[in-house]
């Protein structure tokens, strides 16, 4: 039997701050560049929200699931995209999963440098300045998906 996925669930405090940056990105405050994420339900059809940290890197639009795999993570796998929402502003989306260690480490490592600060904790001791070997022995615990923006 093989150990379940690793993730941190939000304790009261950080589900509080969630809904809390959720429906300022909901009233069109970004938080440093949060986002309200939207993504069907994998069992229940319905779209789920919770606030995100989009990360550009290299030209490119990702999301990182610093607490691991989580809910939005396996309606991801399953809906292939969602939504980005602050304000008005909603942009659709295509996501794909980034498996590969060559293309996720640079990713997890500008990620780590830009957010590190609110997501260190998660991380177990790994940071923007940790080794690549560092970086990928955590990378199977934070999915990462490009996300392509749908006109």
């Amino acid at each position: 039997m093989s150990p379940s996925p690793h993730y941190i669930k939000a304790g009261p405090v950080a589900q509080r701050f969630n809904n809390l940056v959720g429906r300022l990105a909901r009233h069109g405050i970004s938080l440093l560049g949060s986002a309200e994420l939207s993504v069907r339900g994998r069992k229940s059809g319905r779209m789920q929200r919770i606030p995100v940290n989009p990360h550009s890197h290299g030209g490119a639009q990702y999301l990182v699931s610093a607490r691991g795999h989580s809910q939005w993570v396996r309606n991801m796998r399953a809906a292939g995209g969602g939504e980005l929402r602050v304000g008005r502003r909603v942009r659709r989306f295509t996501a794909v999963e980034v498996t590969d260690d060559a293309e996720k480490l640079p990713v997890l490592r500008a990620y780590l440098k830009r957010w590190g600060w609110e997501v260190a904790q998660y991380f177990n001791g790994v940071t923007a300045k940790s080794s690549d070997a560092e970086i990928l022995a955590a990378a199977p615990d934070h999915p990462v998906f490009l996300i392509t923006i749908r006109n």
